[in-house]
């Protein structure tokens, strides 16, 4: 069954995605006011994507971004390059005082009937200072680009960023590029630049040119403005609710041919069951369902885009691409940090039905 999508057989870049670089302070299972020590994680939704295809699946990808030139932004650089994506930056000087700033996401992991709690320091934030015109994106894609991937976290940060969105989608389908969208729809972000409202006004314009939306039935609703289904799922599990929608948003945005998200049951912080549904081209594909016992929940959503894009890029058949993002994305929530470590043995093994027994 074909995709509906013309992906380029070769490129330079396999994928390029646009987005905020963050570091994640996470002091495990202790909550931020008892906390003495923390890791730290690279990570930003749309790096995630990008280091996840680059480490696990092998391909070539890039990041284009903002970077500060101090400590942190060194730290964050190199976590880059260790992950294998090339970098694209616009670089900022830091004062010594008040930024610009690589932002900061602090999240602990919770534990049992207690939830993770997240919360940022994203003041004077480089990557929301970025706009159009930052970037050559005929040099960036000078060789070739197979996707352009970018998110609702990023379209979120300021007036500008939305505006880079459309630039860097405008330029990446001018290439041949295949456009993809994560809706991401974070309360918390939106809430201080104008609420759902805007979200649905600036995200709509952004959709506009997008052939391959990842979001649940929330971002839809929150981001998008779509309006939800008119009974509720009996179960996080049932993508009725999620399937319902789907005829509302090909509606209005008619150039979308994949729609996609995870499924997710949380019985405790560490006990969860999941699955995952996708839209393609006019048929719906549904993930098996396992049990998960979580040691970090942060990245799975990422994990699932990185997965199910491969198996898009490399020709799968629909369903085996939706098994390849669902297996991917419960490996990631085994390990710390938002990015995987798995391999791609790892995932077409747990894909096909694999279980923890040792490997020897």
């Amino acid at each position: 069954m074909s995709y509906g999508l013309n992906i380029a057989a070769q490129a330079e870049f396999d994928l390029v995605s646009l987005g905020a670089l963050v570091h994640r302070l996470d002091p495990g299972i202790v909550p931020f006011r008892k906390a003495n020590q923390c890791q730290i994680h690279v990570s930003g939704g749309e790096f995630n994507v990008a280091a996840n295809l680059a480490d696990c699946f092998r391909m070539r990808t890039a990041i284009v971004t903002a970077m500060v030139d101090y400590p942190i932004g060194e730290l964050i650089a190199e976590r880059v390059r260790a992950m294998g994506v090339r970098a694209f930056y616009k670089h900022f000087k830091h004062n010594g005082v008040t930024g610009p700033n690589m932002a900061t996401v602090y999240s602990d992991r919770g534990q049992g009937v207690r939830g993770p709690v997240v919360f940022y320091n994203r003041a004077n934030e480089a990557a929301a200072l970025l706009k159009p015109g930052d970037f050559d994106w005929g040099a960036i894609f000078s060789g070739g680009v197979r996707w352009f991937h970018s998110g609702g976290i990023f379209a979120s940060l300021s007036p500008t960023t939305s505006e880079l969105i459309l630039e860097g989608m405008r330029a990446a389908k001018a290439a041949g590029a295949v456009v993809s969208f994560d809706l991401n729809y974070r309360a918390k972000l939106w809430g201080i630049s104008g609420g759902e409202a805007r979200a649905a006004e600036v995200i709509g314009r952004i959709v506009e040119n997008v052939d391959v939306l990842v979001g649940n039935e929330e971002d839809l609703q929150k981001g998008l403005g779509i309006p939800g289904p008119e009974v509720e799922s009996s179960s996080k599990l049932d993508p009725s609710a999620f399937l319902g929608m789907i005829e509302k948003v090909v509606s209005k945005y008619p150039q979308v041919k994949v729609v996609a998200t995870t499924l997710r049951e949380v019985y405790s912080t560490n006990r969860h069951r999941w699955s995952a549904v996708a839209w393609i081209n006019g048929r719906t594909f549904v993930a098996p369902t396992c049990e998960l016992d979580v040691y970090d929940r942060v990245g799975g959503g990422d994990g699932f885009a990185s997965g199910l894009f491969y198996g898009i890029m490399t020709g799968e058949p629909p369903e085996e691409a939706v098994k390849l993002g669902w297996a991917h994305g419960a490996l990631i929530t085994t390990f710390p940090g938002d990015t995987t470590m798995a391999t791609l043995d790892e995932v077409r093994a747990f894909a096909r039905g694999g279980s923890a027994r040792i490997q020897r």
